[in-house]
């Protein structure tokens, strides 16, 4: 679990926005915030926030460079938070001025007003095979390995996983939520609240000792969401963004 990090009132935090040629849609959003037209005081990306970016691959890179500058540069002038997700991670070299935290390392523990606050991608808790595939791929023995096969097949995987992706439907409800949850991790926390994407559902549950939220898809309908005084009803205000 990571050291304790401070929320500030204002933030931007934003999940699941799977950028890629084929969803645009986060571009004029951080684009507007490196051109400082929208201001934010902090910006928190809850993972996945590129379809694919992997940073032991660099084809990978070329996909998304425009946008790599631009969190580049917004991280130079504002405090980011950057949890890893299953479509992006190994970033540390690609986001040097960045608070980068892997799957490993999540839940990452928050505090904001007094209160504390979990956040986490979402994928960190699944069945014990996943957690060894995820590890498994993100290992520093095997991703040279991913990439020599990379170059050699001259990109087949990663075209095959670019069209798997392109055709991913993120939006669909995702029933008996509340439940899975509860499995997930109702008993496993103390904290106020409990921050989490990966499930693109948009919901609010109130379990006994905690709020758990789950973050709105960005990648569904440009949704991100601005962090609130507590004095208020909600802990956050959902927003949309458009150009203009």
């Amino acid at each position: 679990m990571s050291p304790k990090l401070e929320i500030v009132k204002g933030a931007l935090i934003l999940s699941d926005a799977h950028f890629s040629p084929t969803r645009p849609e986060l571009f004029p959003l951080i684009e507007s915030i490196y051109k400082e037209e929208l201001q934010v005081p902090q910006l928190i990306l809850m993972g996945d926030i590129f379809d694919a970016l992997f940073g032991a691959i660099p084809h990978t890179y070329a996909k998304n460079q425009k946008m790599i500058e631009m969190l580049q540069s917004i991280s130079q002038k504002t405090a980011v938070i950057y949890l890893e997700g299953n479509h992006d991670f190994n970033l540390t070299r690609l986001f040097a001025h960045m608070q980068i935290f892997p799957i490993a390392k999540q839940p990452v523990m928050c505090s904001y007003e007094n209160k504390t606050i979990f956040l986490a991608h979402g994928d960190f808790a699944g069945p014990l095979g996943y957690r060894l595939y995820t590890a498994f791929i993100r290992s520093p023995f095997v991703l040279p390995v991913l990439k020599m096969i990379d170059v050699l097949s001259k990109h087949a995987i990663l075209r095959y996983v670019y069209a798997h992706l392109a055709k991913k439907e993120d939006c669909n409800e995702f029933h008996s939520f509340k439940a899975f949850i509860s499995k997930h991790i109702e008993n496993s926390y103390e904290c106020d609240y409990f921050i989490e994407g990966h499930y693109h559902q948009n919901k609010q549950i109130k379990f006994q000792k905690f709020t758990y939220i789950n973050l709105g898809a960005f990648a569904c309908n440009q949704r991100y969401f601005t962090v609130k005084s507590l004095d208020d009803t909600e802990l956050l205000e959902e927003k949309s963004f458009s150009k203009g």
